[in-house]
């Protein structure tokens, strides 16, 4: 069974990914990074899983085994894990989240010294160690050669620092009331922070957690709490963030959800219009409506699609070496700014734009209107490949017939098939989706 998804390794936590699995994933990023090491330090970060203290200390003993410094900071930001690896010069730095999936489930995500996350081929070698006892054996230190580990709680203020220096400094939160969603995650400390010092009027909900409630009907992937707080404090604007806070959605002043590719399509246009936007292109996925593409060009703006995943999204920003790429789910990359998907750095910009813009946020974030678009995920038992299925092409092309654009694909970190729809007719749309979970369910689900 491949042991790496799309995102790292990911799971549910004491049977997929349990204490074993994290020692010997340990012990193998240990061998990995020595291959490439120039500190002797692993730094390692956590969202707030009650089982982030099980793969955590699991992870510094193979580290250790391995003769690595560990540098452990406990609750952070995934973003945040990417700028101090690099930022401390770490030989690498290991995030265990599992992202916006429910507590039950976590994961461990590997970065390099540059703090960008590690390659699919680097995930194959640590994959093949993890797999071969014999290394994992041999590598283990003795004596003197033993590593240590130590927590370090004080370098929150270096990330803050580094995010709030992303935002115009011409420019002050001062008279403007912000709700934050912390998702019970891992900004819970450093968000509010950040806004209340940058001058705004802060309301914050979810931020208590207590190892069982991260995401619970809250945060990026269930904003309608959010959204009732926004309209009960009568706020300008609603910022929602997932559990380890390299997602976000935006809630205007009204309570709406702002999509996210309206939202990617203004953040580019405001780029260009601050010439910080390199080469006059942007980075989005195959699910990304096609009105975005439309907006984009209006603007003259190129759009380069790369498959779904933030990392896919970085992959083809470094090739073409541009600076600006997202997802239409709320992962949002400011290279100049982040080396991943940052909700803080994103939620910053977004208010840079509409303090520009001097409009509220429902006028200045809904620049052009979308396609209409069914996204269904369905519970699935297992994963065949789907060119396998009976009469799978002969399904497309009806689908196709109908002037149709789909994209069905397995998600990588959960059992679901995630299936999107996109057309000029919302009865039709709904009536073909009908027609994909009925063919599904009778093979796969």
């Amino acid at each position: 069974m491949k042991l790496f998804g799309t995102d790292g390794v990911r799971g549910e936590a004491g049977v997929k990914l349990d204490a074993f699995c994290a020692l010997k994933l340990g012990i193998a990023a240990g061998i990995y990074y020595r291959e490439h090491t120039k500190t002797n330090r692993i730094l390692v970060g956590k969202d707030t899983r009650r089982s982030g203290y099980m793969l955590e200390n699991a992870l510094v003993s193979g580290l250790t085994a391995a003769g690595y410094e560990v540098i452990q900071i406990g609750p952070m930001p995934t973003p945040a894990i990417a700028y101090l690896t690099e930022d401390m010069r770490c030989d690498g730095g290991i995030m265990v989240s599992a992202s916006h999936n429910p507590f039950m489930d976590n994961g461990i995500k590997f970065f390099g010294r540059s703090g960008y996350k590690i390659d699919e081929k680097d995930e194959e070698v640590i994959e093949k160690i993890y797999n071969d006892f014999n290394t994992l054996e041999a590598a283990q230190k003795k004596g003197k050669e033993i590593g240590s580990s130590k927590r370090i709680d004080d370098v929150v203020g270096r990330y803050i620092v580094h995010i709030k220096n992303s935002f115009p400094k011409d420019l002050s939160l001062h008279g403007i009331r912000v709700v934050l969603d912390c998702a019970n995650g891992a900004a819970y400390k450093v968000a509010p922070t950040i806004f209340s010092e940058l001058g705004a009027e802060v309301f914050v909900i979810n931020d208590e957690p207590n190892g069982f409630n991260i995401n619970e009907n809250c945060g990026a992937t269930q904003p309608l709490m959010l959204q009732e707080e926004v309209r009960r404090v009568r706020a300008d604007i609603g910022f929602a963030l997932d559990g380890d806070a390299d997602r976000l959605v935006v809630v205007d002043e009204k309570g709406e959800v702002i999509h996210g590719d309206k939202l990617i399509g203004v953040l580019a246009l405001a780029a260009k219009e601050s010439k910080m936007l390199k080469n006059n292109a942007v980075v989005a996925t195959i699910m990304s409506n096609y009105a975005l593409e439309e907006f984009l060009k209006s603007h003259g703006i190129a759009l380069v699609r790369s498959n779904v995943g933030d990392k896919y999204v970085l992959e083809a920003m470094l090739e073409k070496n541009l600076n600006f790429g997202g997802e239409q789910s709320g992962h949002i990359i400011f290279s100049d700014f982040a080396k991943t998907g940052d909700g803080l750095v994103s939620a910053l910009q977004t208010m840079a734009y509409i303090l520009k813009s001097k409009k509220p946020a429902s006028k200045a974030l809904n620049c052009f209107n979308l396609y209409p678009q069914i996204l269904k995920n369905l519970s699935v038992n297992a994963k065949p490949n789907l060119e396998s299925l009976e009469n799978y092409q002969t399904f497309l092309q009806s689908i196709e017939a109908h002037n149709i654009r789909h994209l069905i694909r397995y998600s990588g970190t959960e059992n679901k098939l995630r299936i999107l729809l996109e057309g000029k007719d919302e009865k039709l749309l709904e009536k073909v989706m009908q027609e994909c979970e009925t063919y599904f369910k009778g093979k796969i689900c």
